[in-house]
Formats: structure tokens, C-alpha cells, sequence
């Protein structure tokens, strides 16, 4: 029997940016397809009926990957792909498998011989890159640095001196309640001549990207409490 697809979907990133996000294929894609496996299956509705998706909701069917189901059977989530239905999967914000549990569910997909499909949509890392004016041909996504400070600040050091090493370009985030810690420990701990760019609710009406040395950063006073934030770290 054939396999059906996984097609990967991105949402979008922020509030009212569904017209930047969604493509007219991946319109198309959603409605010729009736499964989902989503980490929310409340926000997965909602983004579907952003997207426009014209097949009545309750005709869909939703698998829910939530964090409290990850450590169960994998087997229920391949049950309308192994039968040849198509199956689109679903972030909580931009691309599935990208600082994204769904990597799990693509992994699992090519042990299985199933066809992987993603779509273009929203990458808070790519776009924070490409508006940086940091280097593109070379970068590492860190993702979430250590909680403890001593630690954290042992990382930001580290991360700065690979950036000088390798000329290449730093990438991490943090819980959005903890951004202006990690922004204050950035500024402290790193010269003055280290470039940092702050790219904050990308997309979002109030999207708000600027790179500047940390020398100047030093003297400008922003909050970036609660917003979801990329920090990027380059030297020249």
C-alpha cells in the first residue's frame, strides 16, 4: 500500500500576521488535506482558519503532540499516513522541526519511508539573520542558553570568542520573561565592539530589529519583557 505525505506547515510567528505567513500553495495544501498532528489542538484550529481552510472543523482530525504526550506511542500519530492519507504537521509558531519538538514526528517519518514536504513559510532565526547585517554563510543556532547565571554568563563569553574565531554569527534566544536578564548580561559581559542585534516580535505591528555595536546598546534603554526576542551575537 502507498504512504501517504507529511507536509510540513508553518504558522505564523506573531498576531495578525497571518497575510505575511501564508502562502497561496500552502492554501491549497491545507484543504486537500483532512489530518493534523498539532502541539495545541485549540491554536491549531485557529491558525488553520487563518490559513482558509474551507473543510467544516469538525471533519477534521486532530492528533494532539502536546508535551505531556510525547512519551507515548508514536504509532498513533502514522495511522492515516501508513494508510495513504496525507498528514500536515503543525508548529506552535513558524516551521515544524525548527526549535520544534515536531522533529521527533519528522524522524519518525523517514524511519517509516514516508515522504517529508515542507512548505515555505516563517522562520523567526532566518529572518532575525537576514536583517541582522551579520554573516549568513556561517552561523550556529544555540538556542536557549543555561538558566543559572554563572553558567549563562560563562556561554555568552564563549559564544562571543567563536564569534571573533570564526567570524561567524551566534544565535540564541531565551524564555521571553527572562529577555532583559539575558539582554543585561550580554551588555556586561561582552566589549564594547561586539556587534549584537536585538530582532524582537518579528512580523508583529510592533516588530522591532536593530544592530548595533554593545558600546552603543549601552546607552539605549529598550524592555523586552514577554516578547519573544532572537539574539545575535557577530564580529567584525
Amino acid at each position: 500500500m502507498q504512504k501517504g505525505t507529511l507536509y510540513l506547515i508553518p504558522v505564523p510567528l506573531a498576531e495578525n500576521a497571518a497575510y505575511k505567513s501564508f502562502t497561496a500553495y500552502l492554501g491549497d495544501t491545507i484543504n486537500s488535506i483532512g489530518t493534523y498532528i498539532v502541539e495545541n489542538e485549540k491554536t491549531g484550529r485557529k491558525f488553520l482558519k487563518e490559513a482558509g481552510i474551507k473543510i467544516p472543523q469538525n471533519e477534521l482530525v486532530i492528533h494532539d503532540y502536546g508535551k505531556h504526550k510525547r512519551n507515548d506511542s508514536m504509532v498513533p500519530y502514522f495511522k492515516e499516513l501508513m494508510t495513504g492519507k496525507d498528514v500536515g504537521l503543525m508548529s506552535e509558531a513558524g516551521c515544524p522541526g525548527i526549535a520544534d519538538p515536531g522533529a521527533e514526528i519528522v524522524s519518525e517519518a523517514h524511519k517509516r519511508g514516508i515522504k517529508v514536504v515542507p512548505l515555505v513559510g516563517p522562520s523567526s532565526i532566518l529572518l532575525a539573520l537576514m536583517a541582522s547585517g551579520f554573516n549568513g554563510q556561517s552561523f550556529t543556532f544555540v538556542g536557549y542558553l543555561p538558566i543559572d547565571k554563572t553558567e549563562r554568563v560563562k556561554t555568552i563569553k564563549e559564544l562571543e570568542q567563536i564569534a571573533e574565531k570564526k567570524k561567524q554569527t551566534q544565535l540564541f534566544i531565551e524564555t521571553p520573561f527572562r529577555n532583559n536578564h539575558l539582554f543585561e548580561d550580554i551588555l556586561k559581559n561582552t566589549a564594547a565592539q561586539t556587534m549584537l542585534c536585538v530582532a524582537c516580535n518579528i512580523t508583529a505591528e510592533d516588530e522591532f530589529i536593530k544592530t548595533m555595536s554593545v558600546g552603543q546598546w549601552r546607552q539605549e534603554r529598550i524592555d523586552l519583557h514577554k516578547k519573544p526576542t532572537i539574539f545575535l551575537l557577530h564580529r567584525n
